[in-house]
């Protein structure tokens, strides 16, 4: 089976594919900024992988211009950060289409804004919130080794004091008796039936 009738076969793929890219001038456009990965460097791939790249008024300017049926100042915060975040996925993939296909003009790059709009929404809030995720868990983590760090190194200075340790001396100096004197009785305890036993063996006699 060929890849084209594979394609032609699978009514998702096809659906995908079609969402994913744009036909101008007989040439294949793709709207998935990550079909473009191949051709990234490390900086670019993070540039577009991480939400907070782009300076909040440059977000704040083209909100309207994605989401012109959007009533911003009726949003929960966690849903008007997800739409930035789909903002900036917006401008940065037109960037890098842009870098990628300079023969595009300005009308065709308007073609390609107007499907990206209609097709990729969804799919960048949703990119935009499972990065936002992976981030908090991340910081949550690194705030917990830092307590833990934290925590070991106030207990290793608070050791190393001389204070302390003229502190420490006598209390170590009361545990090992404590220690010696329960070995001792519990020695004692465990004699003393073997003792007892042996009583009327004597008395026998």
């Amino acid at each position: 089976m060929t890849a084209a009738s594979a394609t032609s076969s699978d009514p998702d793929l096809q659906r995908r594919l079609q969402q994913d890219s744009i036909l101008l001038g007989g040439k294949t456009i793709y709207l998935n900024p990550f079909l473009y990965w191949r051709r990234f460097d490390a900086n670019t791939d993070r540039w577009l992988r991480e939400p907070g790249q782009l300076p909040e008024e440059q977000i704040a300017a083209n909100r309207s211009r994605f989401y012109p049926e959007i009533a911003w100042d009726l949003l929960s915060d966690q849903e008007r950060v997800a739409k930035d975040g789909a903002v900036e996925m917006f401008l940065k993939s037109l960037e890098l289409i842009s870098t990628f296909h300079p023969e595009l003009t300005a009308g065709q790059l308007l073609e390609v804004e107007r499907k990206m709009a209609v097709t990729k929404k969804q799919a960048f809030e949703r990119w935009v919130a499972r990065s936002l995720r992976r981030r908090g868990q991340e910081e949550v983590r690194a705030r917990r080794r830092f307590d833990r760090e934290r925590s070991l190194l106030a207990w290793r200075e608070w050791l190393a004091l001389e204070a302390t340790r003229q502190a420490l001396l006598p209390l170590a100096t009361l545990l090992v008796l404590a220690l010696a004197g329960g070995w001792w009785w519990g020695s004692q305890q465990a004699c003393r039936p073997a003792l007892t036993s042996m009583a009327p063996l004597e008395a026998a006699d």
